[in-house]
């Protein structure tokens, strides 16, 4: 059984306190006790970050793609080697069960491998010229310093995909680590490091998240911003890297909307829709909320969903048989109660759940709220949390105007046996990502991003490296 530790910044390939010994303490979200410490960074730790990421810049810069692959494909078999000790620390910081833990992190590995075959395949292009002896060449180079801002949700899935597109286009990177689910998270630069990245490459900084943005995103050193969190965060951060000119990833919040037609499978969208809806006790950026289920079948999707529902088994993550976690912090047990509350009040109807599970640890009911209407806050703000809405709706057009209604665009579902259906659907829904008839988002393989105040860019598929590198012209006459 792995243990708990003390956490420490990572820069220049050493493990290390803070340069002023401040530290935060780590919580157990099942049980609400302290299980270690993770060091603060202050602005001298910020700025021995920036310099040896600006000489590991220069030297990764100068690394083959060949071998920059090679040592990324060390660090994903270590990540796999030592996924069962890093699901348990996973599993104690952050709530999720120890299977969901563990499924994070080897997928973390497929990350990996898929970026570091990505890195070899950073092509330019030869453009035709207009005169024979002219060439013209575009070509690719990596952006430089890049500042990532991860999560606490995932704490290896969104930190994974930012290191490595970094490293595949021959970035250094400064991460600004979750403090809340922070030994995850140091576990998988750890295996960059034991894979053989040079120091200076790879950086780890964790602190008071304002600070640390507002210090590295308008430095010089830094050209490249990558940031996962809340809509509100995002364009703070946005607009701070705007005014510096820099290079920006958001993938922000979202309100995932799934619709339900009335030739769907009913037990198939039920049995999909309740297992994501759940998964990571709904603290997934991508997770389904507003369900949009036609007239003439809610009756049988609602009496589906609740079954599901009300099998989820919650307890402590490391507990056998345990399917949901707590919430991660008690910041979403209030805003579970708030936003609940505030349904009930609208006229919305609990067909189960709805409170706090005990006094001890941040537990929440799985809930299942029935009837919603547009102007409570639930159907507005992203919930984040195990709660779920189940709407009808009588046309087609019907639910794109609900499923479009919101300036969110990050994912959506939908299930239909229709191909016109789907084709309207797939043509119309305002969203980054849609999954229609199975839950297939976030491979490494695909795009995965969002629209209007979901964000922009991509951090999965090969228009991912496309914002970590710099096209340039050169173009050469022979005389």
């Amino acid at each position: 059984m792995a243990t708990y530790e003390d956490v420490l910044l990572f820069i220049d390939g050493e493990w290390r306190k803070g340069a002023e010994g401040a530290a935060l303490p780590v919580l157990n979200p099942a049980t609400g006790e302290t299980l270690a410490t993770v060091a603060k960074a202050g602005r001298a730790d910020l700025d021995a970050a920036l310099e040896a990421a600006e000489r590991g810049f220069r030297q990764w810069k100068a690394t083959s793609a060949y071998e920059r692959s090679k040592i990324m494909r060390k660090a994903a078999e270590l990540l796999r080697e030592r996924a069962e000790e890093i699901a348990w620390l996973m599993t104690s910081e952050q709530g999720k069960p120890l299977a969901e833990a563990k499924m994070e992190t080897l997928a973390g590995g497929d990350v990996i491998d898929w970026f570091a075959e990505e890195s070899r395949r950073t092509y330019g292009r030869i453009i035709p010229g207009r005169l024979p002896n002219v060439s013209q060449l575009a070509i690719k180079e990596p952006v430089g310093v890049v500042a990532g801002f991860s999560p606490w949700n995932f704490p290896i899935n969104q930190s994974v995909r930012k290191i490595s597109a970094a490293l595949a286009a021959g970035c250094s990177i400064i991460l600004k680590g979750p403090e809340e689910t922070p030994a995850a998270c140091a576990a998988l630069v750890r295996a960059f490091a034991d894979a053989g990245v040079p120091a200076g490459v790879v950086n780890l900084v964790f602190g008071v998240p304002a600070e640390i943005s507002e210090y590295l995103i308008p430095h010089p050193v830094v050209r490249k911003i990558t940031f996962t969190g809340s809509t509100a965060v995002g364009k703070k951060l946005a607009a701070l890297a705007g005014a510096h000119m820099k290079r920006v990833t958001m993938e922000l919040g979202g309100h995932a909307p799934a619709l339900v037609c009335e030739d769907a499978d009913i037990d198939l969208a039920s049995k999909i829709l309740s297992a994501n809806k759940f998964r990571n006790a709904g603290q997934v950026c991508v997770s389904p909320t507003r369900f949009l289920v036609h007239e003439s079948v809610v009756d049988d999707f609602a009496e589906r969903f609740l079954a599901a529902a009300k099998a989820v088994k919650v307890g402590d993550g490391t507990a056998a048989g345990t399917t949901m976690g707590p919430l991660a912090n008690p910041r979403r047990i209030d805003a579970m109660e708030r936003l609940t509350a505030d349904a009930v009040k609208h006229g919305g109807e609990i067909l189960t759940g709805g409170k706090r599970i005990g006094n001890k640890g941040n537990f929440f009911e799985p809930t299942v709220i029935r009837d919603v209407p547009t102007d409570a806050q639930i159907m507005n703000e992203e919930p984040f949390g195990p709660v779920a809405i189940i709407n009808r709706f009588s046309t087609l057009d019907d639910a794109l105007e609900e499923a479009n209604r919101l300036p969110y665009g990050l994912a959506s579902y939908a299930y239909t046996k229709s191909t016109a259906t789907a084709q309207a659907i797939g043509s119309r829904i305002e969203a980054g990502m849609l999954s229609i008839n199975h839950h297939g988002l976030a491979l490494p393989e695909v795009p995965f991003g969002g629209i209007k105040d979901s964000g922009y860019g991509t951090e999965g598929g090969a228009d991912a490296l496309e914002a970590y590198l710099n096209t340039k012209f050169v173009t050469q006459a022979a005389l």
